[in-house]
């Protein structure tokens, strides 16, 4: 029986470490990237209480050391769905039935082991398997993971505690149930904290779990599954599988008891499972909750009065940092004629200082793109530019190398039109475009910004004017789901920035916020009345 209404304060965000010359963090986090190194993973799946092998295994390599091999993981088929879903629902009542600080506490000591035990692991197997340099790594693997876990935690303990006003004679309540079925979690290669936070934001709000990562994100996505089964989260509320989209998707979209997706990918995937969701509702138990966070075309726009060097940080960090690989990276960017010489003279310095190559090496600020698939299709873009007649020309970068890894060089494309391709297709990648505009045409430049991309994820204004700052946030006003005023277009921080977009860039829940956790959640109102009627008959119908 419960005693108490427990509630649990908004934390801090945690802090980021600097892994600066000779400190602790530096050391353990190189000797954790050694240990993994000098190891050779088995990763199975984890269904129920099992952890399956299959046999049919898959390799995890390095992406800018592609000969080393890190570990091998285990494939599943559609059997192992269903029998991830079978697990799911065998779990379901007793974890839904869970007091909530039991439920809470288990999510709250993955993060102080994320914070504690954990950190150099987390992060090395994010630098190793997905080419983070150690800052990148730092604030993602951790410092995002553990404020999602926390903040997470704050936000529900708010969200129970809403509830309606009563007139005499009553008593009204609500009770937030989790989902009826169970919840589908399909994560991305870019960011761990995203592979960590799609599937716990759903079950810290008493959901069961079938959570499929992506190939490239195997290695950290076990190592987090190991920490939540460490801060003795139950078997079967959460299921980690490795198995192609196309045969999960088929298993998991017609089963009856399927309640919610909860993704971040690309809008091509993301469209498609709605469209074959939306098909299959008349099986479904429940509509399922859709939530989705997509692709970008993020932008940085400058005005005529913003400063340069804040023009060119803002650019080099918000288009380099990870390889461009954010989903919030700086991709395109809008530059007045009265500061394009100056700009581009000094980006081009700026980028040449930039060091490239292996994770272990911290000198290095860029790394390795994904894998091949997502090599040869920047590499398509940057020889495409070199053709005659292409309308653009590069001022910097453009150099492309698979031997060891796969390296692209940072590199910014200047378009003589503003809708050359590189301006208008989300590329992933370390490739930045550049439109020079006429200083004195910002206004029909904000509506060209506006009109250019299908996405509306993030974007950036840098301006000293203040009445240029307000047009922007005005004219862009659905333009981008974060905005940013004089800084670069990525770096949200869980409680402080929630994130995620609108058009083609996904159904702007607000991952880091209360808005996310209310589409796991299914209220009931309950009234309870204290002295019931006993006669039907109101008070209007009597007559003198």
């Amino acid at each position: 029986m419960q005693y108490g209404d427990f509630y649990y304060p908004i934390p801090t965000n945690e802090p980021v470490l600097a892994y600066a010359k000779g400190s602790k963090e530096k050391l353990a986090l190189k000797a954790a990237i050694k240990e993994l190194k000098s190891t050779k993973t088995d990763v199975p799946m984890y269904i129920g209480a099992e952890e399956v092998r299959t046999g049919n295994k898959m390799d995890i390599r390095p992406p800018h050391e592609h000969k080393h091999l890190l570990g091998q993981f285990h494939v599943g088929d559609a059997s192992h769905v269903k029998k991830a879903i079978a697990a799911a629902l065998k779990a379901k009542d007793k974890w839904a039935n869970m007091s909530w600080e039991n439920r809470a506490n288990i999510f709250l000591k993955a993060a102080d082991l994320l914070a504690t035990k954990y950190r150099p692991y987390i992060n090395a197997t994010t630098m190793l398997g997905q080419s983070k340099n150690a800052m990148q790594a730092e604030i993602d693997a951790s410092c995002e993971l553990i404020d999602f876990l926390r903040f997470n935690v704050h936000f529900l303990s708010e969200i129970y505690r809403q509830q309606p006003i009563s007139s005499p004679g009553m008593y009204n309540r609500l009770e937030y149930r989790p989902l009826e079925g169970f919840v589908f979690a399909l994560s991305p290669f870019n960011f761990t904290a995203i592979g960590g936070n799609l599937p716990t934001s759903a079950a810290m709000c008493g959901n069961v779990v079938v959570w499929k990562c992506a190939n490239t994100q195997v290695y950290s996505a076990q190592m987090f599954m190991k920490i939540l089964q460490e801060a003795g989260l139950p078997d079967g509320v959460i299921n980690l599988v490795y198995i192609d989209g196309p045969t999960i998707g088929e298993v998991i979209f017609n089963h009856p008891e399927f309640a919610g997706l909860h993704f971040t990918g690309s809008t091509g995937v993301f469209n498609k499972m709605w469209e074959t969701i939306g098909k299959n509702t008349p099986i479904y138990k429940s509509y399922p909750r859709i939530v989705g966070e997509t692709g970008g075309k993020d932008f940085v726009i400058a005005h005529k009065s913003a400063n340069v060097d804040a023009v060119v940080t803002a650019l080099a960090r918000g288009a380099f940092e990870y390889q461009g690989q954010k989903c919030s990276a700086a991709s395109r960017a809008y530059i007045p004629s009265n500061m394009a010489a100056e700009v581009k003279k000094k980006l081009i310095e700026t980028i040449k200082t930039m060091k490239m190559g292996t994770v272990e090496n911290f000198t290095n600020f860029v790394n390795a793109v994904i894998d091949e698939k997502s090599f040869d299709k920047l590499e398509g873009y940057i020889k495409n530019v070199r053709k005659k007649d292409s309308g653009a020309k590069i001022w910097v970068g453009g150099k492309c190398d698979k031997t060891a890894g796969y390296f692209i060089e940072p590199t910014v494309i200047e378009a003589s039109n503003p809708h050359y391709v590189t301006m208008c297709e989300e590329l992933f990648g370390p490739v930045l475009t550049i439109y020079i505009y006429d200083e004195n045409k910002y206004e029909e430049t904000l509506k060209l910004v506006d009109s250019t991309s299908a996405y509306a994820l993030t974007g950036a204004v840098i301006a000293q004017d203040r009445y240029a700052v307000e047009l922007a946030v005005n004219k862009l006003r659905n333009s981008a789901g974060n905005f940013y005023i004089n800084d670069k277009p990525t770096g949200a921080v869980v409680g402080q920035q929630p994130f995620g977009g609108a058009r083609a860039s996904g159904t702007n829940d607000k991952a880091g916020s209360m808005l996310n956790l209310y589409r796991w959640l299914s209220a009931r109102t309950i009234k309870e009345t204290f002295v019931p009627p006993t006669d039907y008959r109101y008070t209007f119908m009597e007559e003198a």
